[in-house]
């Protein structure tokens, strides 16, 4: 039987909760994706093709991947070559994974930084999408908020090694 797992606290709870939200906004980008590109070759097939696929299923993928980024993070679902990592010895290895979480803090709050700025010359430029002009300013804002929270994921697994965040 497996111990009781000790409560997180608040604020790591609330990390959880938006990272499980950020879930469901992707699960609606996938299959969003689906149904309209189901919908456009059902239709193309009818000699009636859908305007704007393209736009639709560029936005909900770009959605959809980042949204992913937070929840997948916490459950180290990423694809991991440990094949030199497992090489080294035990204190190499805490030393290895600690400067790459650091870096990866790093780059996913640069790149969340980045995204606000990119939501806000689009918000100024009136940036649109080609066929059907959607608005694409709250798209790197949302890419953003993920990014933010898997960085609050990393510093979770950095201050607490070996402790689960979310059961996979």
């Amino acid at each position: 039987m497996k111990p009781a797992r000790k409560p997180l606290g608040p604020f790591w709870s609330a990390v959880v909760l938006l990272g499980k939200g950020m879930t469901a906004i992707s699960c609606v980008g996938l299959a969003t994706m689906m149904v309209v590109i189901c919908a456009d070759v059902a239709l193309r097939l009818a000699g009636h093709p859908l305007a704007g696929v393209y736009d639709i299923v560029r936005v909900a993928g770009a959605i959809t991947i980042a949204c992913a980024l937070p929840l997948t993070t916490a459950m180290k679902g990423h694809v991991a070559i440990e094949y030199f990592f497992r090489k080294l010895g035990p204190g190499w290895r805490v030393a290895v994974d600690s400067v790459m979480r650091v870096l990866m803090i790093g780059v996913f709050s640069l790149s969340a930084y980045e995204c606000v700025g990119y939501g806000f010359r689009f918000l100024r430029n009136s940036q649109v999408t080609d066929t059907i002009q959607i608005p694409l300013f709250w798209v790197p804002w949302l890419m953003a908020v993920s990014l933010a929270v898997t960085a609050l994921v990393v510093v979770f697994h950095l201050v607490y090694p070996g402790r689960e965040l979310v059961r996979s």
